[in-house]
């Protein structure tokens, strides 16, 4: 559940008279997410996303991601774009905590995505990452390949291993080898750095909208399509591969980002890395969240499993085999 703030339809109401948006017609919770508090909104002139920043999300980022999304949304990328009120002003304040009102996309986020579908989400990171090329802010990475060890010994052996038997020695080998292997001669830029299946907007096959960005930082290119890839091409689980739609998203990719020799060389890197972020977040949130707690907790070992899948040679020679 992402609603951790409520609001009532007064509070709604005062805060929407600010903007030249027309009146409030509707008000629900979105349940999705565990990051902020949303809302969808509707008014007699149209709909909205009413975000509440939670502890999670610092409020020095958030011209971060404002002028990120404008970038992207001024190049023509299917983004959503925070709304400025009659003074101009996009951040606001609600219940004490900062929030913005963000324009609603039509689309439905896939939890079984097919080909056709992960072909038009690699080209539309690949869309991305060719409007970002011009984007001269950037934000550190705090959940980057230096964050990894620290956030294991976070977990702690004994919380690790009481997930899984033998996952502390496994975690902190995989740390071992990653900064022994982590590339340092790749591009960096802007990236989405969590475009999950819920964070892209389709109807059908195409794609209208990329959503949920605040995750964005500087970070090496190719591990957005790293992080997308390990997100799109497994059962939810972790337990089986697509082959289908592993080929069908990096085609998508490389038709907009071609992938040079450095790039492919370093990508089963970059998946691994991304598996064991995603294992570690998970892991933490899973040892500090409460069991009866309204979040529902996601299962690390999805993303173990993914792990142990980039980590097979013969795996990673089939994958490496479908790029162009």
């Amino acid at each position: 559940m992402a609603v951790y703030t409520q609001l009532g339809p007064e509070q709604v109401g005062a805060f929407l008279a600010l903007y030249d948006v027309g009146e409030l017609v509707s008000l629900k919770g979105i349940a999705e997410g565990v990051e902020n508090s949303n809302f969808f909104v509707e008014t007699t002139q149209s709909r909205f996303i009413l975000t509440i920043y939670e502890n999670r999300v610092n409020p020095e980022d958030l011209p971060f991601f404002y002028a990120l999304l404008k970038h992207l949304h001024e190049a023509g990328c299917k983004v959503p774009r925070f709304m400025s009120d009659r003074n101009g002003n996009w951040l606001q304040t609600i219940a004490g905590k900062p929030a913005c009102l963000i324009e609603f996309l039509n689309g439905v986020s896939v939890t079984e995505p097919s080909a056709a579908q992960a072909h038009s989400t690699g080209a539309a990171l690949g869309q991305m990452h060719q409007a970002l090329a011009d984007f001269t802010l950037s934000r550190p990475n705090s959940l980057g390949i230096s964050a990894f060890r620290p956030l294991a010994m976070r977990c702690t052996a004994q919380g690790l291993d009481a997930i899984a038997e033998g996952l502390s020695a496994r975690i902190f080998a995989e740390c071992d080898y990653l900064e022994a292997h982590w590339p340092t001669n790749l591009p960096v830029a802007a990236i989405h750095a969590d475009l999950f299946p819920d964070n892209v907007l389709m109807l059908g096959d195409n794609v209208t909208g990329l959503i949920d960005f605040y995750f964005a930082c500087s970070e090496i290119r190719a591990y957005d399509l790293a992080v997308t890839h390990s997100a799109w091409c497994f059962s939810g689980d972790g337990k089986v591969f697509d082959a289908d739609v592993s080929a069908a998203m990096l085609s998508g990719y490389t038709q907009a980002v071609p992938m040079d020799a450095a790039t492919r060389d370093a990508l089963p890197i970059l998946l691994r890395g991304a598996c064991l972020r995603f294992t570690l977040t998970r892991c933490y949130d899973w040892i500090n969240t409460p069991a009866d707690a309204l979040v529902t907790r996601k299962d690390p070992l999805a993303f173990l499993r993914r792990l142990e899948f980039y980590s097979d040679p013969s795996q990673v020679e089939a994958l490496l085999a479908q790029l162009p």
